[in-house]
């Protein structure tokens, strides 16, 4: 064991010959100690904590069971992939174990990736996914909806993570005057799926006049955010009566909690700038609604005006006599045209029936008589056409053309 008055005093020696390493110069050793020593290595494991930067290169971890190891693919390798790397990813690697001297940490640095399978994270989270969506709990019928303009707001978060700090700001700068009820909880670790449901049964319970809740944290890798791919989270939120948005992690992030909320946005400030209406957008719009308002009734107002001008003008109402006059030569022009039509049904009825007395007189006996004719009755007053009619003694009748005469045969 080295005494420590002696190790201090070895120190203050400059002469004794000992070697004095600088931060950086024991970091370049390390470096090339681990790159001579594993020059090439095959690791297999599961991705977690991915992150793609803009150049292209991607770093996450690589892990199983009991621990992990950082790794860095740059954009030249990854682009030949074939595969798109995402969290819970069992995949194998090929490459050489490095440092990044500015922290002093090593990696794996890939050059090479195969993916293996699922990992077990990742498992459970499709198997739990699809067990939830064959009961109906993603259905969007079982969603409700996001009320317009919220006065009162519920969040389940951590009180000391970077989400609540964010919806706050958000809500203050947006919509300053809608009242906040924060439920403070894990949101990590074995207990954090209990205290988010507990947290949503009991705003349920006892704050029922909440417009919204919004549940979620910051990003994180899978294993951070598992909390919200837990059975009873998912079942709390869909069990809710309050309308739920989801607000877990970053973009790219998606969780059970996501696919059960009645809304899911993408990050904790989207969730605040959805319920929290922009203060002068709401005033912009009640300024449009209002011209909107009074252009739609001035246009009611003329269009009425208009016909009340028109009525004016209207002979109708300016000059009502007119109208009976106008009726009563109509009726005049009606009433001589029914006595014309009358008279000459009268002439021609009265033509016809001239036309048939004169036809009748025609075939009338009389007009024979007339001509110097006579025709005799017997006292049957059956006319006589024959001599054999009559007997010695009968009396007849004989009819002249003016008067007639009684006669006896002898």
């Amino acid at each position: 064991m080295v005494d420590l008055f002696d190790f201090e005093s070895s120190n203050n020696n400059d002469d004794d010959g000992k070697k004095i390493y600088s931060v950086s110069e024991i970091n370049n050793e390390i470096k090339i100690i681990l790159e001579d020593s594993y020059p090439s290595v095959w690791i297999s494991g599961e991705i977690s904590n991915l992150k793609t930067y803009s150049s292209g290169h991607m770093y996450f971890n690589l892990k199983d069971e009991n621990s992990q190891i950082s790794a860095v693919m740059f954009a030249g390798y990854n682009q030949k992939l074939k595969f798109i790397p995402k969290d819970g990813m069992q995949i194998l690697v090929f490459g050489k174990i490095t440092s990044y001297i500015q922290r002093g940490s090593y990696q794996i640095q890939v050059s090479y990736a195969k993916e293996t399978g699922v990992g077990t994270l990742q498992e459970l989270f499709e198997k739990l996914k699809k067990k939830l969506e064959s009961e109906g709990l993603f259905d969007y019928k079982h969603k409700k909806n996001i009320p317009y303009l919220v006065n009162k707001i519920g969040i389940v978060t951590s009180k000391d993570g970077a989400a609540l700090h964010d919806i706050l700001s958000v809500l203050n700068r947006r919509f300053s005057n809608v009242e906040v009820l924060i439920y403070p909880v894990r949101v990590q670790g074995n207990e954090s799926k209990y205290e988010i449901a507990n947290a949503v049964e009991y705003l349920n319970a006892n704050y029922q006049e909440l417009d919204v809740l919004l549940v979620g944290r910051g990003g994180g890798s899978l294993e951070d955010l598992w909390a919200f791919n837990e059975e009873i989270v998912a079942r709390a939120i869909f069990n809710s009566k309050i309308p739920v948005i989801s607000c877990v992690g970053h973009e790219i992030d998606f969780t059970i909690a996501d696919f059960v909320a009645d809304l899911r946005a993408a990050t904790p400030s989207v969730a605040a700038e959805i319920v929290a209406k922009n203060r002068k957008d709401i005033e912009d719009k009640i300024v449009l609604l209002k011209k909107s308002m009074v252009d739609k009734i001035k246009n009611i107002i003329d269009v009425i005006e208009e016909k009340i001008n028109k009525y004016k003008t209207c002979r109708a109402l300016s000059k009502p006599y007119l109208i009976y006059e106008d009726k009563i030569q109509h009726i005049d022009e009606c009433k001589e045209k029914l006595i014309n039509i009358i008279v000459k049904i009268f002439d021609d009825k009265n033509h016809s029936f001239q036309l048939k007395v004169q036809k009748l007189n025609l075939l009338s006996p009389l007009n024979i008589l007339e001509r110097g004719y006579s025709v005799c009755f017997n006292e049957k007053g059956e006319l006589v056409k024959k001599a054999e009619q009559l007997l010695k003694n009968d009396v007849v009748n004989i009819k002249l053309s003016e008067g007639a005469v009684k006669a006896k045969v002898l």
